[in-house]
């Protein structure tokens, strides 16, 4: 079992390296926007939220090399804020709310679904395209709504919803690697 485990990983990791140019992009794009003041926002459930958390943990912080922190926030962090929004509102409001709230335009959203059809993540890429915002999605397969929603997306072909996650984590890694080197830091 471990090793059909670890066979599925490197099957979608060899069929995600297609996407290289994809996250070296976006990593060029949100340099430019976290350059002139803007911000990232991320968003998931569960395990895609603890992967948005980590990709903005990544900019707060560092991921390699010493650089001045960025701006970034994971939706789900704020647990006051969401617990109320899905209270008055319902849990499909979750992000979106807080889109309305944080986003600007220019801004960017990473909105993460193993699935691609978590409501709350459809209706957060929604209110980001409303206001402006570019947004992109790392998805399981294609195609599902989100993906088709966004202004780009990964797509990870993988049978199972842990490894969509792990392929996951090394996309937030290499775009945290591609925006760093954008920013000309060394690594």
């Amino acid at each position: 079992m471990i090793e059909e485990h670890f066979a599925a990983l490197c099957t979608a990791l060899e069929r995600t390296s297609c996407f290289a140019p994809n996250i070296r992009r976006w990593g060029r794009e949100l340099a430019g926007v976290l350059d002139n003041g803007g911000r990232l926002l991320a968003c998931g459930n569960g395990g895609s939220a603890a992967e948005a958390q980590h990709l903005t943990g990544e900019l707060v912080g560092r991921f390699r090399s010493e650089r001045r922190p960025l701006s970034a926030i994971a939706l789900h962090a704020d647990t006051s804020a969401g617990t109320a929004i899905v209270n008055d509102y319902g849990e499909t409001e979750l992000f979106a709310r807080q889109v309305r709230a944080h986003g600007r335009p220019h801004d960017v959203l990473i909105a993460l679904s193993t699935s691609g059809t978590s409501q709350n993540v459809v209706a957060a890429a929604k209110a980001a395209h409303d206001i402006g915002l570019t947004t992109w999605a790392m998805t399981g397969p294609a195609p599902n709504p989100l993906a088709a929603l966004c202004d780009d997306a990964v797509a990870v072909q993988a049978p199972s919803t842990a490894t969509v996650q792990e392929v996951h984590l090394v996309l937030v890694h290499a775009l945290c690697s591609a925006l760093d080197e954008a920013l000309g830091i060394p690594t």
